[in-house]
């Protein structure tokens, strides 16, 4: 699970072509597979696409339409063929079909030979009907309100406020039929226009529940799993306490983080130890709540470093530009990483919101929510706030809120889980109950290392072995395995080119 905005695979063109309506229509009895929409075949020409229409509300399987965007890449080996290979990137609200084109590349030649690989834009996502909540120009406008300011609080209570009527202004009516349930049945969809008895399956990290959702509606009709950086699926967690557990995990990495910082002080000589680094960072938030730079103010800040505790590939470019404003007043670099809140990431935004606030109930009160984000303050400063602002339109949401699924793995075949000891977005004690809520499943745990999405993703040479002979052979290890973590980034090494989850 993860709550960036910027989501890349996309474009904003997209958005802007595609109306945000439904069409009356049964289910396409098949899919045409065809010419991907531009912005997906100029970068991944690889891919074939096609249109799947699905009920709006899959209780009435006869009304409203939704149009999604499925993409294919078919197994290079057909005599090796042994059947499709659904792939979503979490979110809520990752493009799924521009993730698949980026992940093939990246995973195994004996899984590209055994399996057409397919991706698929979730309901009301980049090219599958999609929506947005508000004018991402004006909402967005940088830098936002402090998220740590009291004096800003009751500001962003109102762009809370502002958001979910935007929402029920712009796509009330997607809104009830936006949730987990929702997208496993159309996954299930998308398999009978495959013509596929069985799916295969591989989800990352929001993307693990659905899987779990999808397994436990549909357990006859899972072949193989992968859940990769796993969401903690206990009722009582989702969504909201998942949120809450991100601070502390995040707060954990950031320590990491700032230790390898100090490990190369050669490189960005912002001091050899822990403290020193973290004096440094606090220093820049302080001198940003004086005065913003431009773009670039405090909740930029903070946006831009825990984005980049989900993964290590800026990590040498915040250090970078932490060096120079600390040591030189320099703020240019760390004003560049600002990612500009566009209607894509706006798309992404609105799907984090609308998936989550109906999924599961949210707390009413302000004062609850208040309360928990000072709690998490005291000890884990650097998420606390920032994190809920994030989902604060849940308070307000103008949907009723379902009471999420069980999960029990009841008829599951083998399932194997992936998870970083150290992941921010999906906490490890999510890995360990997801583990236990299925009984088939092998957990591998990537120790001393915390990034969001371990196979193909890390460079984790076993972990991608144990993955692949899993995927192809059906081969799974007798127990849990505990894997060493991949190597850290080298700051003297040319940046490797690298897939982050969106």
């Amino acid at each position: 699970m993860k709550r960036s905005f910027a989501l890349g695979l996309a474009s904003a063109a997209v958005l802007a072509s595609t109306a945000v309506t439904g069409v009356t229509a049964q289910a396409a009895p098949g899919l045409q597979f065809g010419p991907c929409p531009e912005d997906v075949s100029k970068p991944y020409p690889q891919l074939q696409c096609a249109e799947l229409q699905v009920p709006l509300d899959h209780g009435d399987p006869g009304g409203e339409q939704l149009k999604l965007l499925v993409s294919k890449q078919p197994a290079r080996k057909p005599e090796s063929r042994r059947g499709v290979l659904l792939i979503n990137p979490g979110g809520p609200g990752g493009p799924g079909v521009g993730f698949a084109g980026a992940l093939a590349p990246k995973l195994p030649g004996a899984v590209l030979d055994s399996y057409d690989l397919i991706g698929f834009d979730t309901r009301n996502t980049a090219h599958s009907t999609p929506i947005t909540c508000v004018d991402a120009a004006t909402y967005w406008k940088t830098p936002l309100p402090d998220p740590d300011s009291p004096q800003a609080r009751e500001q962003n209570w109102q762009r809370a406020q502002q958001y979910a009527d935007g929402c029920q202004q712009r796509a009330g009516k997607y809104l009830p039929h936006l949730t987990t349930p929702s997208n496993a049945r159309d996954m299930d969809r998308i398999r009978e226009a495959l013509g596929e008895q069985r799916i295969s399956y591989l989800g990352y990290s929001y993307g693990t529940y659905l899987g779990a959702v999808y397994g436990q509606l549909f357990p006859e009709r899972v072949d193989r799993m992968v859940l990769d950086s796993v969401t903690n699926p206990d009722t009582s967690e989702i969504w909201y306490r998942n949120n809450l557990n991100q601070d502390v995990a995040a707060q954990h990495r950031l320590g990491m983080y700032f230790d390898w910082i100090a490990r190369h002080d050669q490189v960005f000589h912002l001091g050899t130890e822990r403290a020193q680094v973290q004096a440094a960072w606090d220093g820049v938030q302080a001198e940003l709540r004086k005065a913003p730079r431009g773009n670039l103010g405090p909740a930029e800040f903070i946006d831009t470093t825990f984005n980049a505790l989900y993964g290590e590939s800026s990590w040498k470019d915040i250090a970078e530009g932490l060096a120079d404003f600390h040591l030189r007043n320099d703020e240019k670099k760390l004003a560049a990483l600002v990612k500009p809140k566009d209607e894509v990431a706006e798309n992404g935004n609105a799907i984090y919101n609308a998936v989550e606030c109906v999924d599961a109930p949210w707390p009413t009160r302000q004062r609850e929510w208040e309360r928990d984000s000072e709690r998490l303050a005291a000890d884990y400063p650097l998420a606390a706030w920032y994190n809920s602002w994030t989902v604060a339109p849940c308070r307000f949401w103008h949907a009723p809120a379902q009471q999420p699924l069980k999960i029990t793995g009841d008829g599951l075949p083998p399932v194997l889980l992936f998870n970083s000891e150290h992941d921010v977005a999906t906490p490890y004690q999510g890995a360990l109950e997801m583990h236990r809520s299925l009984p088939s499943s092998v957990l591998v745990t990537e120790k001393d290392a915390g990034k969001h999405g371990v196979w193909a993703l890390a460079g984790n040479a076993e972990a991608d072995r144990i993955g692949t002979d899993y995927l192809v052979n059906g081969v799974l290890p007798p127990e849990d395995v505990t894997l060493p973590g991949h190597p850290d980034p080298d700051p003297a090494a040319p940046a490797p080119k690298t897939l982050d989850l969106p």
